[in-house]
């Protein structure tokens, strides 16, 4: 979701840029029907202003003004539902009304790679056993459902010009009251004839993380009173009408601010707007990613490369600088298993892998237009740098995740 700002002269850009975007392709889509919250609209979050606490040139976040944020945006998705149109999507609420509404399980197996049986609510529910099952086979899934909040404003060009004249004029008059003339003022008029050729867009993006609240209390609950496959309009209204089990918890933030962002390629107004936010948002993804670790990237690896000898040279993935992977990434390689016990699915840590200097793929947006190194690979080749034998299909998992097993 973004937040949305009429207030600022390239606030319907980035608006229009964020909706043009196309979701990070390593997350599935899970929309809750509405994307935007209008600044302008936002109450309760200062004293006297309308809105958020806004980064602004010259003006920072304090940690007491992102806790503010995050808080009120924490109570609008709660207080909008959203928790529960998620949970709502993930068993594919749907119907023309309360008395013909339905859920089933097609999503979840469909992305956890089920077996129909396994998700089969309706056998689960007559056995303890059963529940178990069905709490594992959605537990990787719906308990990582995210809403990821971008609050974007920028810095023009001239509003770093202003800034520049501004202090070059300070500066040229205490120059020429100590000396006298007006060489403080020729070097005042210098400076500001190069702050005004100056062009750019710099965006300030701060990214606020929710995570849906999801575990067997919870769960439970959903399926004895909510859950049903036939038409039962007392289930159905039940969860349209409780506002209160599924919530979302704000549990990260990250900005992003790159002062030194310079794009090669030549871009019309809209595509250089677009361009610039699709590149903070995904460094923002990347970094909480790492800071959050049930928010990191989980890929398979494609495939395994081979030389001309027939030798093993590497192994490559669908991922690269869009994710915020560098020469320097480590990723374990891990396998799922089934515990025969428990019926319970667990990670199993098989290799460490590193990114092959040179083989790191340029993904990001519009990366192909600007053609710069990396831009022309279709994946990131890895090398293996301890562990066993690695498969296409293994999971890779930016560094430790504590969910694998040595």
């Amino acid at each position: 979701m973004i937040v949305y700002h009429p207030e600022d002269e390239f606030g319907n850009d980035i608006l229009i840029a964020f909706d043009n975007l196309p979701m990070p392709d390593k997350y599935d889509e899970h929309e809750a029907g509405f994307r935007m919250f209008d600044n302008s609209q936002i109450v309760g979050v200062q004293l006297r202003d309308t809105g958020f606490y806004k980064a602004t040139y010259g003006h920072a976040l304090t940690q007491q003004e992102l806790k503010k944020n995050a808080q009120k945006m924490e109570d609008l998705l709660n207080r909008n539902n959203v928790g529960r149109i998620m949970v709502g999507k993930w068993f594919n609420l749907h119907g023309e009304s309360v008395e013909t509404a339905v859920f089933n399980t097609d999503l979840i197996a469909q992305r956890g790679q089920y077996n129909a049986s396994d998700v089969d609510v309706a056998l689960a529910l007559q056995t303890t056993r059963g529940l178990a099952t069905l709490s594992d086979a959605g537990e990787e899934l719906i308990a990582n459902t995210f809403v990821l909040v971008n609050d974007i404003t920028y810095v023009t060009a001239e509003q770093e010009a202003q800034a520049a004249k501004a202090a070059m004029a300070v500066i040229g008059g205490i120059f020429d009251g100590i000396f006298g003339g007006n060489t403080g003022r020729d070097l005042y008029n210098t400076a500001a004839a190069i702050a005004d050729s100056f062009t750019g867009f710099k965006v300030k993006t701060h990214s606020y993380l929710f995570q849906l609240q999801w575990n067997d209390s919870i769960a439970n609950i959903f399926y004895r009173n909510y859950y049903t496959a036939t038409p039962d309009s007392a289930k159905i209204a039940g969860f349209l009408q409780d506002n209160s089990l599924f919530r979302l918890k704000y549990v990260a933030h990250e900005y992003e601010f790159d002062k030194k962002s310079v794009l090669k390629g030549q871009y019309e107004r809209s595509e250089l707007v677009k361009t610039i936010c699709a590149r903070s948002m995904d460094k923002n993804i990347a970094a909480l990613g790492l800071q959050y670790e049930d928010f990191k990237v989980k890929t398979p690896i494609y495939s395994t490369l081979y030389n001309k000898r027939g030798m093993i040279d590497g192994y490559a993935a669908k991922i690269g600088m869009k994710e915020g992977i560098t020469e320097k990434s480590k990723f374990q390689v891990v396998q799922r298993v089934e515990d025969p016990a428990t019926g319970k699915t667990t990670y199993k840590y098989v290799a460490t892998v590193q990114p092959v200097k040179g083989k790191v793929w340029d993904n990001r947006y519009n990366a192909v237009t600007e053609q710069g190194e990396g831009a022309e690979l279709t994946y990131t080749t890895f090398k293996k740098k301890a562990g066993g034998e690695i498969l296409p299909g293994m999971l890779l998992i930016e560094g430790k995740y504590r969910k694998v097993k040595q």
